[in-house]
């Protein structure tokens, strides 16, 4: 049994400001560990519960924040930017039989904390075949088109409700109560390692892979807090305009729903400015 581990910052025990989540920053530092330790419980739990491999895909940012010595041994870690799957890369040779949503958080426009899709700002809301779409919904579709069931989330507990929607068999470990976008009532590591440990162990009982979802149609709409980041989004090919600050395309496959929309997300972010966004 092989599980594939995606490891986002936002939802980790202890985050809950800007600067929990930013490379470089002491913040940042003091979180790592934490961060790790979420991951580790994780994949600790997996292995109790059977499995023979773990990989572990940074999903956060820079994609280099896990500390890969205070891992268990037995995992491997998948870690650096330019992925073709990003957040779910690895996902997709065929020897994977299940995810993990690790240190997951809410969709941009919602509440929760740390809540956004991809860009930390701009994107004001995103939108999958007119169903508001965090990160978890999205990679859950990729993943399904692999025939790879999403078996664990944790994150804060309107993540977990989040995940409700998308992956209902799913396990979830809310390390964090949510209080405002940059506040939470936290539980401690030692807890939330424990708690994480026993739902990933329950958890690998449901990792048999799935046929895969195929013949869909995914269309996909983000909403800009910035009407020229709506402009600058229609340089990819098949986006265009579908209403104020609003873009939209459609894709045959998430697989390039999900590269279209790392596309858009580059371009947007490259188009930022400073002061006024």
């Amino acid at each position: 049994m092989k599980i594939l581990i995606s490891a986002d910052m936002e939802g980790a025990t202890g985050v809950t400001w800007p600067a929990d989540v930013l490379p470089g920053t002491p913040q940042w530092e003091r979180c790592r560990p934490m961060f790790t330790s979420d991951v580790n419980a994780a994949a600790l739990g997996f292995y109790d519960g059977g499995a023979d491999e773990v990989l572990v895909n940074e999903a956060h940012w820079s994609m280099r924040n896990l500390l890969l010595e205070r891992l268990d041994e037995r995992v491997q870690m998948l870690t650096g930017k330019h992925k073709s799957l990003s957040m779910v890369e690895g996902i997709q040779h065929g020897d994977v039989d299940a995810v993990a949503f690790v240190g997951y958080h809410t969709g941009a426009g919602t509440e929760g904390v740390l809540a956004h899709t991809y860009l930390a700002n701009s994107i004001t809301g995103v939108w999958l075949n007119g169903v508001r779409a965090s990160e978890g919904l999205l990679n859950a579709h990729v993943a399904a088109e692999y025939g790879v069931p999403v078996v664990l989330v944790t994150g804060d507990d309107l993540t977990c409700a989040d995940a409700g929607g998308y992956a209902p068999a799913a396990r979830t470990v809310a390390v964090k109560d949510y209080v405002s976008r940059y506040a939470a009532v936290c539980r401690t590591p030692t807890r939330t390692a424990a708690d994480i440990r026993a739902a990933a162990r329950e958890a690998a009982a449901l990792a048999v892979r799935r046929p895969p979802v195929t013949g869909g149609s995914f269309t996909v709409e983000l909403e800009f807090d910035a009407e020229h980041l709506a402009a600058a989004a229609t340089v990819v090919p098949g986006v265009a305009p579908s209403g104020e600050r609003r873009v939209a395309y459609t894709s045959g496959t998430m697989y390039e729903g999900i590269r279209t929309f790392k596309a858009v997300t580059t371009i947007v972010s490259s188009a930022v400015e400073e002061q006024y966004g």
